[in-house]
């Protein structure tokens, strides 16, 4: 058998019991057949766009007598337009949007969010250019397991999102400028069956314009209940204060099943995250990436997404990532005496580190037992980061979408 696409592998493995040999389980056969030329009865297929809003059957393209009589559309300052509004089960399998103003205030003011089985809060509320794969309200070229810019100019997502009762899929306007055009589809099925193990979609987006020294910044807060962390898109602004060096030591943690003050599961570093090492530069693979690498405007985008590595949990999860940098001694010691605003970790002393980290803030640098090498010190810079995760239920007790104000803050 030949290797499964990576959009097929994702969805697999988000809603089969998958079991460790690959093989089929019988029991999600109905919703994707493990071989492209079988029928399933269990699904429905339907495209909901402006020329079919509600998706009901032979009721597409009907103004202008079929000849593309409603392609687009527009969404005025402050006003919310529904793409989406249809009862269940089904299943969306794949969103594409184009936009006519993508510049980075217009990514930032747009807000996505999907309600799922008629609930009143949100499973996604994020906004739009994050969403869809990139940060700091910016476009790129790319196409990884979950999303897809073929030219820059649209925004495709191919996340599996099911839903039980109804799904509801809307854009807010938050901007003070009027859209002028927005086309879309939103591809999906209808299903007869629904299994309770599927898992519900979900998205959070959080900005920290200046992280704190020594707390770490949550890319994901503390969820309860059954789920999977999908992974991460991450945007930084790295701080001009600390001058040509590494943002990039902190650490991803992963906090599962009633992990307290440490993580289950730890990394080593940023680019070691996102799968490449020694800096970080502009990359695109499947599951990870680093889509914007600007060392002029201090800008970074990246991502990785756990399908190869799944990410389970049973009762609660919580993501973090450490806010730290490193340089050569000589100049952690030239920014402290600058007045700017860090604290040293630890420095490399061949093959080990020198753990000098003192939550009083007494580590004294000049000490002339350590070595004048790399040394790991907290920082603070402007991070933003979009999390995906499935959930055995269709809401979150998340905090709620932030104001226009504090995501698209000094946007360049």
């Amino acid at each position: 058998m030949k290797p499964l696409k990576p959009i097929l592998l994702v969805f697999l493995i988000a809603f089969s019991a998958c079991n460790n040999s690959g093989n089929r389980t019988g029991k999600h056969d109905d919703i994707l057949p493990a071989n492209l030329f079988e029928y399933s009865d269990n699904l429905d297929p339907r495209w909901v766009s402006f020329e079919n809003p509600t998706g009901e059957k032979g009721k597409g393209g009907l103004e202008n007598n079929g000849a593309k009589g409603h392609p687009s559309d527009h969404i005025i300052a402050g006003e919310t337009k529904t793409l989406l509004d249809i009862e269940g089960p089904g299943i969306i399998n794949r969103i594409w949007i184009t936009i006519r103003d993508r510049s980075p205030q217009m990514l930032r003011s747009l807000v996505v969010k999907m309600y799922w089985d008629n609930e009143e809060n949100p499973a996604v509320s994020v906004p739009f250019g994050d969403f869809f794969g990139v940060g700091l309200g910016k476009t790129a070229v790319f196409e990884n397991a979950l999303f897809a810019n073929p030219e820059g100019r649209s925004f495709n997502c191919y996340i599996p999102m099911p839903f039980k009762t109804g799904a509801r899929v809307e854009i807010t306007n938050e901007s003070d400028i009027d859209l002028t055009h927005i086309f879309y589809d939103i591809d999906l099925q209808l299903m007869k069956n629904w299994d309770d193990q599927y898992l519900y979609f979900h998205c959070f987006w959080h900005r920290d314009t200046a992280t704190t020294l020594a707390e770490d910044f949550e890319i994901l807060p503390e969820i309860n209940g059954k789920g999977r962390f999908l992974g991460t898109n991450i945007s930084v602004v790295a701080n001009p204060d600390y001058v040509e060096s590494w943002w990039g030591e902190g650490e991803v943690k992963i906090y599962l099943n009633g992990d307290d003050e440490f993580p289950t599961l730890v990394g080593t570093g940023t680019e070691d995250y996102i799968g490449t090492a020694w800096g970080q530069g502009k990359f695109c693979n499947k599951y990870t990436g680093c889509l914007i690498a600007d060392n002029d405007n201090l800008q970074w985008a990246f991502y990785r997404y756990h399908i190869p590595d799944p990410v389970y949990f049973k009762t609660d999860c919580r993501v973090t990532i450490q806010q730290m940098g490193g340089k050569k001694k000589e100049k952690v010691i030239a920014f402290l005496k600058e007045g700017v605003d860090l604290i040293p970790v630890t420095v490399n002393d061949y093959p080990f580190l020198r753990h000098i980290y003192r939550k009083d803030g007494n580590t004294d640098l000049e000490d002339p037992d350590l070595p004048n090498t790399w040394t790991n010190y907290y920082r603070s810079d402007d991070v933003a980061a979009a999390c995906y995760f499935y959930l055995d239920k269709p809401v979150n007790e998340l905090p709620e979408m932030q104001s226009p104000e504090v995501r698209t803050w000094n946007l360049n």
